[in-house]
């Protein structure tokens, strides 16, 4: 299988390349040449695998620069029980009609590990495959979760260097301990005045930036990604769609080929891209609800077909939402509609800021997704209803999930079962999770694990435990405009 741009250029290159490279020299996204589909018996072989026997076997059919034997030895080792306490991905059944799957049992509570464990292993290899003899530097903008579990997965790994920018205030505070503190040797923080977006913006344009790119060759050092653009990060959240469907069938849930909806709450698009993915590789899912926070620019975009960033930004308990330029979305327009049109668009969003699709794409868009949003009351509300009426403790974003799904259960009758992704340990934003329920702020967000805690009768997960009493090693403030220097900065490059 080889793989090339969303937006046609000459990149033609295998997994291990795109894995490496991360993002394509023209300015797209990598993708497969082709979505390879599950043959007859295949659900029912993975039924009968562990989870990371189920990650092997569906990455083998995208990474085919990989061995299996390969795949299955990282996979052991990225979701091994110490690694995940409490399992990855188990499925917790919330109602009869209704499955919450918790993606947050890795080392830093949240999603992004079940894709940032084992993508670190993969560059490893893809860089022994490739003969690649520099360093890579990992350039990483992240809106909460990314970041930590970025520099966890690639903490002290051979031959790479990892830098996270974050938003300085766009993030929770727990978020920020967890990478202010980060161990490693090989890692480097520094936050940013301005939001996501601007920290996105600011490493794409580093990655496309050649005279840099030049410099760092010359000091035997090339840019890579972890963010959801790399292939490497998002190959491997389709694994956990898959084992959910195979976990609804060994629990008696479902019966084999019936089909279930999928709700992701999703800024980047990433997450409930992999999810289309699976259903194109032939998984029973018949409804995507893609569900936002109060920054809703996905939800006006399914509904009305126009994507239009000139906005305002509302920074929000989800921040992980808080996304104005969902970097995935060119891969899904890549898939229905070609490079061709996908480049046309991309080139508006970056000179205009806004496009609309036509009638064509909009109604393949309707085929399979719905958007609906919730905002902060509502959010707030599903969290305390959650905990009285079902004894269960969510976070602020798998909050947003719920309730779209609810709102999307309420329109239709067709009694199919609903999994809705759980991205984050309500631990993570335990001060939000807290006035939520209680109905009153904590005395402090730190001070809030330990009083969520004591009115919940629920456990601290061991990755927060203690997380304030931990050196403090990042405290670097720049502008965005200083992004590059920075970068050179903490290479020891003269520009």
């Amino acid at each position: 299988m080889n793989y090339i741009s969303t937006r046609g250029g000459k990149d033609f290159v295998g997994a291990a390349g795109a894995i490496k490279q991360g993002l394509a020299s023209d300015g797209g996204l990598f993708m497969p040449d082709k979505i390879p589909t599950f043959g007859k018996g295949d659900i029912a072989k993975l039924c009968a695998m562990s989870y990371p026997e189920r990650a092997a076997y569906i990455l083998s059919l995208f990474l085919t620069d990989y061995t299996y034997d390969e795949l299955l030895s990282d996979c052991e080792k990225a979701y091994s029980p110490d690694r995940f306490v409490g399992g990855a991905a188990p499925l917790h059944k919330l109602s009869d009609d209704t499955f919450v799957l918790e993606l947050w049992h890795g080392p830093t509570s949240a999603f992004k590990d079940m894709a940032l464990q084992i993508m670190p292993r993969l560059l490893s290899a893809a860089l022994k495959k490739t003969e690649e003899s520099r360093t890579a530097f990992i350039l990483v903008a992240t809106s909460g979760d990314t970041g930590k579990a970025a520099l966890e997965g690639y903490r002290d790994v051979d031959g790479v260097k990892i830098m996270v920018f974050y938003p300085v205030d766009g993030v929770s505070r727990v978020q920020k301990l967890q990478m202010a503190t980060q161990l490693g040797e090989n890692v480097y923080v520094c936050a940013i005045e301005g939001n996501f977006d601007d920290a996105q913006t600011g490493v794409k344009k580093i990655f496309s930036d050649t005279e840099m790119a030049e410099l760092l060759n010359k000091n035997n050092v090339f840019f890579s990604s972890a963010n959801s653009i790399n292939w490497g990060r998002l190959a491997p959240q389709i694994v956990y769609y898959v084992s959910a469907y195979c976990d609804l069938i060994n629990k008696g849930e479902i019966i084999a080929d019936e089909m279930i909806d999928v709700t992701v709450p999703t800024g980047n698009f990433g997450n409930i891209f992999a999810a289309y993915i699976a259903k194109m590789m032939g998984l029973p899912i018949n409804r995507l609800v893609c569900a936002s926070n109060k920054n809703n620019i996905l939800t006006d975009f399914l509904t009305t077909g126009t994507y239009d960033r000139n906005r305002g930004f509302h920074t929000t308990m989800s921040p992980s939402m808080d996304i104005l330029i969902s970097s995935n979305l060119e891969r899904l327009l890549y898939v229905m509609s070609g490079a061709e049109n996908t480049a046309e668009l991309m080139k508006k969003l970056n000179t205009d800021g806004c496009y609309t699709i036509d009638a064509a794409l909009k109604a393949k868009l309707d085929e399979h997704f719905t958007g609906l949003f919730c905002d902060e009351e509502n959010t707030a509300l599903e969290i305390k209803r959650t905990f009285n009426e079902n004894g269960y403790l969510i976070d602020t974003h798998t909050a947003v999930g719920l309730n779209c799904a609810k709102q999307y259960m309420a329109k239709k009758s067709d009694g199919l079962k609903m999994v809705v992704a759980s991205t984050a340990s309500p631990y993570k934003f335990a001060a939000d999770v807290y006035k939520s329920i209680a109905g009153k702020a904590p005395a402090d967000e730190l001070s809030a694990l330990g009083e969520l805690k004591a009115l919940t009768g629920t456990e601290i997960p061991y990755p927060l435990c203690d997380i304030d009493k931990r050196e403090i090693r990042f405290k670097t403030v720049i502008e965005k405009q200083d992004m590059p220097s920075e970068v050179l900065k903490t290479l020891g490059i003269d520009a």
